[in-house]
């Protein structure tokens, strides 16, 4: 029996398996979800063994754990090939706007709805069915793999740097795939050739000590809720510009290069505010969409709070208000560097009779680029072209996944971004999908992945 067999055969049960992996709620952003994000890692472990990897161990860092496991016996002729991907998901509140409990997945309409079925438990489910199905039929692998799953991208790895810097050597590769990645659309493979950096923050503004009368007091002391949104106000200008003194000082121009290849990309914008639902593109002047999207920085408000959130009216001035922001990053800039920078914003701006500060949350991400003539970009195109029948666009992507740059400071090897998942998947919100042909497709590319590395 051949792999691409052994993989029909097996279907049913792998998708059971992924229903059972979704159903595990591995929140890492809330601290009620640490045991389950632990019981992912062990489901994960448990699995890789399974499949016939070895030396497969839940290792712990500082905070959620990550899994390791390894297969060495292709040959020291052979390229060893680390894959990454994660088991910890985004927190899938509010509930009561999934079609079905998030954490209850279910099959229809050849998709599977559920928190982390796209983003990334059924993106990384992938190479272990891919391994399995090389070993069950062939017994042995072409290249040398291991494997490497965190339990903390969601919240930006903040401990994977220094883990990975202790366990250099366990990790060691000639060459890293992320399993954590998407491809343009059904039928059109993409590779992306660069990611964004990322820095998260919380403003916090301070009044009185307490909620105070809004009847009594409004009017005598300053409202931390209205210095906040004034705050806010001034960090960007009303046609998208960020007016935060030194944001765009370390960023790289693009070139008319750059922008040609951009620009080749399809484009629909019709259909991109259809797939948003927003009613009007919006952002930094002199720039395209896309290239806003996928090559330019951005500061952006991803909560607030103050005050009464209850219904009806409860008239309070706040003693405290908050606002959450996130800054996506591009060449060279830093997120310390935009941190401090917007940090002194805020307090040059801080109207009078509150106190405010800006905290730095933790983890980060440096902006990542692969440099053009990459070998393993190169054979993972090529791959792609053969698995889809078309070649692949390049791209790049707006979003952030901080362990790629880490893998290339701490083991000196560019990872390159081989997922399947799509970008209209509803990934980070209500009714998350993932598409079943997409699943299956990419245990196909991952053995011929493989196999095309072995040759």
């Amino acid at each position: 029996m051949d792999s691409a067999t052994w993989l029909d055969r097996e279907q049913d049960r792998y998708i059971a398996e992924l229903l059972d992996f979704i159903r595990i709620p591995s929140v890492s952003a809330k601290p009620e979800n640490i045991p389950d994000v632990r019981r992912a890692a062990e489901w994960v472990a448990a699995r890789v063994t399974k499949v016939g990897m070895e030396h497969a161990q839940v290792m712990a860092t500082a905070g959620h754990p990550v899994v390791v496991a390894d297969w060495l016996h292709a040959g020291s002729d052979k390229p060893t090939v680390l894959i990454y991907g994660h088991f910890d998901v985004q927190p899938a509140e509010p509930f009561d706007l999934w079609t079905t409990p998030p954490f209850e997945p279910v099959v229809a309409d050849d998709i599977i709805r559920g928190r982390g079925a796209s983003d990334d438990k059924g993106g990384m489910l992938i190479p272990i069915l891919a391994v399995e199905a090389l070993l069950a039929t062939t017994g042995r692998l072409p290249v040398n793999v291991k494997f490497f799953f965190e339990g903390q991208e969601e919240i930006g790895s903040p401990d994977l740097p220094p883990f990975v810097a202790a366990n250099a050597d366990l990790l060691k590769a000639d060459m890293i795939f992320s399993a954590d990645g998407l491809q343009w659309a059904p039928g059109q493979p993409q590779i992306v050739e660069a990611l964004k950096g990322l820095v998260s923050m919380e403003v916090v503004v301070n009044g009185p000590r307490s909620d105070q009368h809004s009847g009594m007091q409004g009017g005598g002391i300053a409202n931390p809720a209205m210095a906040l949104a004034q705050i806010l106000a001034s960090l960007k200008s009303a046609d998208g510009l960020v007016t935060v003194a030194g944001f765009y000082d370390d960023v790289l121009p693009l070139s008319d290069d750059t922008r040609a290849a951009i620009a080749r990309v399809p484009y629909d914008e019709a259909e991109y505010l259809a797939e948003s639902g927003a009613p009007a593109t919006f952002g930094e002047p002199g720039y395209t969409t896309r290239e806003r999207l996928w090559a330019r920085p951005t500061l952006d408000v991803n909560g607030l709070t103050s005050g009464w959130q209850g219904a009806g009216t409860k008239t309070v001035l706040p003693a405290e208000a908050r606002a959450k922001i996130t800054c996506r990053l591009v060449a060279a800039q830093t997120p310390e560097g935009v941190f401090a920078a917007i940090r002194a914003h805020v307090l040059a701006h801080t109207p009078p009779g509150v106190i405010a500060d800006v905290v730095q949350n933790p983890g980060r991400a440096d902006p990542f680029q692969i440099p053009s003539g990459h070998n393993a970009t190169a054979i993972a195109a090529g791959v792609l072209a053969e698995t889809y029948g078309v070649e692949p666009f390049r791209t790049r992507v707006g979003g952030s996944i901080p362990v790629m740059t880490t893998l290339i400071d701490t083991l000196g090897v560019h990872a390159v971004m081989f997922g399947f998942s799509h970008g209209d998947e509803n990934i980070h919100a209500p009714d998350e999908f993932f598409r079943l042909d997409a699943f299956r497709l990419g245990q196909t590319a991952y053995v011929n992945l493989l196999e095309t590395l072995g040759a």
